[in-house]
C-alpha cells in the first residue's frame, strides 16, 4: 500500500498516512536543523572543530556532515583554518552585530553601569531575564590596573553561581525558578559553587531578606560579585546591576560598592 504525505495545519511537518493510519510526523526542515546544529558546534569550539568531532557530537553520517559543511562554507558563515578545523567565517560578523543590536538594552541601563565604573573603578554590568535566561545586557570594563575580566554582552547560564543570577532567581515567581532548573543543571564552577537545590533555595531566601546578592567566588575563583535590583515603576525583578571585584579588595570596599550600586539602582537615576 502506498504511503502519502499530508501537511499538518501548522505547516511544520508532514504526516505520513498509510491506509487509515498516521505513522509519524517527519520534519520538513531537518537539514536546516542539522545545519544550525553544526553552526552552533563551530561557534562553541575554542580553536575550531574537525569534521570527525561534528559527526560524533551530532550523530550524523560523514556524508551528511560534509554536505552541510560545504553548504555553510559556501555562504561564508564558516571557514577552514590553517589547522584544517572549521571556525566561524566573516559572514558570522553580521549575525553577531545583529544580535548585539537587537539585544540592545534600555539606555538607562548603560548610564547606570557606566556610573558604577566611574565611582568605583571596577567592572560593572546589568543583567535581566530574556526568554527564560539570565542574560548580561550591558557590561563595562573597570578602570583599575588589576580588575575583573569583562563578561561579554549576551552571556547567559550559571544563574545559580552568579550574583546577578541568584538575585533574579530570588525575585522571580517560583514557577519561573522551577522552569529554569528544568532545563539548567546546577554545575560546579568552583569549589564554592552551590550545587544543591535546597541549599540554593535557602540562599535565595536570605537574598530576598537583605535585598542584594553576593557571589563568593562561586563563578570564578579569585573574584567576588555584588548585585542589587533596580526597583519600582515596573522594573522590580526585571533588571539588576552588578559589580565584579578581585576578592582581595571586596570586603574592604564592600560598603562603598553597595552604596554606589544602590544609588545607581534608583528609579529616577
Amino acid at each position: 500500500m502506498q504511503a502519502t504525505e499530508h501537511e499538518t495545519p501548522d505547516g511544520t511537518a508532514d504526516e505520513i498516512v498509510q491506509g487509515n493510519s498516521v505513522i509519524e510526523p517527519k520534519p520538513r526542515v531537518q537539514s536546516a536543523v542539522r545545519a544550525i546544529s553544526i553552526l552552533l558546534a563551530v561557534s562553541e569550539s575554542i580553536n575550531g572543530i574537525r569534521v570527525k568531532d561534528i559527526t560524533e557530537r551530532l550523530g550524523l553520517s560523514r556524508q551528511v556532515t560534509y554536505h552541510l559543511i560545504h553548504t555553510l562554507q559556501s555562504t561564508g558563515i564558516i571557514r577552514k583554518n590553517e589547522k584544517n578545523r572549521y571556525v566561524l567565517g566573516l559572514a558570522a560578523v553580521a549575525i553577531a552585530e545583529g544580535f548585539h543590536r537587537q539585544l540592545a538594552p534600555p539606555e538607562h541601563l548603560g548610564r547606570r553601569v557606566r556610573s558604577i565604573v566611574d565611582a568605583t573603578g571596577e567592572a560593572a554590568y546589568a543583567s535581566g531575564w530574556i526568554d527564560g535566561e539570565v542574560v548580561a545586557l550591558y557590561t563595562a570594563r573597570g578602570q583599575s590596573p588589576v580588575g575583573a575580566a569583562q563578561i561579554p554582552v549576551g552571556f547567559s547560564g550559571f544563574a545559580h553561581a552568579r550574583a546577578a543570577g541568584k538575585l533574579l532567581l530570588a525575585l522571580a515567581d517560583p514557577s519561573v525558578v522551577d522552569a529554569y532548573f528544568e532545563t539548567h543543571r546546577m554545575e560546579k564552577r568552583t569549589p564554592r559553587t552551590i550545587t544543591d537545590r535546597d541549599r540554593l533555595m535557602q540562599e535565595l531566601e536570605r537574598i530576598r531578606e537583605r535585598g542584594y546578592s553576593i557571589d563568593n567566588e562561586e563563578f570564578d575563583e579569585g573574584l567576588r560579585c555584588l548585585a542589587v535590583p533596580i526597583s519600582g515603576l515596573g522594573l522590580t525583578g526585571r533588571y539588576v546591576l552588578g559589580i565584579s571585584v578581585p576578592s582581595n579588595r571586596f570586603e574592604t570596599n564592600f560598603d562603598h560598592y553597595l552604596s554606589v550600586l544602590t544609588n545607581a539602582a534608583r528609579v529616577n537615576f
